[in-house]
This record gives structure tokens, C-alpha cells and sequence, in this order.
């Protein structure tokens, strides 16, 4: 199981970028699955990070440093999926009933804006919380284990 931890940082990205892919095709293309699996990510990012090192405050900057990487990945693939939609905005008398998306708001306009915020912006935001929450956690529960070994 350790060799899951010592493989290559590049190799290691690369398996992420295959499962974020995965996760946002399962949700088609909708990054529902991306949020979860940031718990995981975050739990492998320490589990990966704490071996290598001892002072706390370096755990935290490279859990810190590593969860914005694969938001950054999750927004870029995000952006490129949803960010051609944008255009539609400016073509005059479209009609966004159809489009597909839910219609919570008052205008289907308004709603299709606030669709392509969800799904560019704030979803890998949400996979960035989870990530360095279960990062935190993961590190929490590694300082408790930690500190009834002395």
C-alpha cells in the first residue's frame, strides 16, 4: 500500500486528471462527482505529503498548494466545456427554456447565467473545500495518532 504514496507526482496528477474526467463524464458534464472525490484526493494528498515531512506548517502549505492544483484542473476542464455556452448570451432572442438546465430562478436568461457560475466557478470551489477539508482532517487525525505513540 505504501507504493501507492511514492509514485511519481507527475504520474500521480495524471491519475487524477483520468478520474476527474471520469467523475465530470459520469455527471455529464456536470461536476457533481467532482466535489466527492475531493475528499479522496484530500486524504491522498496527506497521506502523501506526511511521510516526506515533519513540520506541520510545510503539510499545510503543500496540502494547501496541492488541493488548488486540481481545483485549477477541474476549473480549466470546466471552462472549456461550459465556457463556449457563454457565447449564446449575446445572440439575441435565444431561447434558454430549452437549453436544458434547470430554471430556478425568475428568468430562463438569469438561470442560464447562473448555471454556467455553478458549473465553471463554484464546483471546483466546492471540490477545493472538500479537498482541504479532508485534507485537515486526514492531517488531524495523523497529529491525535501521532501524539498517543509518545
Amino acid at each position: 500500500m505504501d507504493k501507492i504514496y511514492k509514485v511519481n507526482i507527475k504520474i500521480a496528477f495524471l491519475i487524477f486528471a483520468f478520474l476527474d474526467l471520469i467523475c465530470v463524464g459520469m455527471g455529464m458534464g456536470v461536476p457533481i462527482f467532482c466535489i466527492p472525490f475531493g475528499f479522496v484526493v484530500g486524504w491522498y494528498i496527506v497521506r502523501r505529503v506526511t511521510p516526506n515531512e515533519e513540520n506541520p506548517k510545510d503539510i499545510l502549505k503543500k496540502s494547501f498548494k496541492y488541493a488548488v492544483t486540481t481545483s485549477l484542473f477541474t476549473f480549466v476542464v470546466m471552462a472549456i466545456l461550459w465556457g463556449p455556452t457563454i457565447k449564446l448570451l449575446f445572440i439575441p432572442g435565444y431561447d434558454f427554456k430549452n437549453f436544458g438546465i434547470p430554471l430556478i430562478l425568475y428568468d430562463p436568461k438569469i438561470s442560464f447565467i447562473g448555471w454556467l457560475v455553478l458549473m465553471i466557478f463554484i464546483s471546483p470551489f466546492l471540490q477545493l473545500l472538500s479537498t482541504i477539508f479532508a485534507s485537515y482532517l486526514t492531517l488531524l487525525n495523523w497529529f491525535k495518532n501521532d501524539s498517543d505513540n509518545l
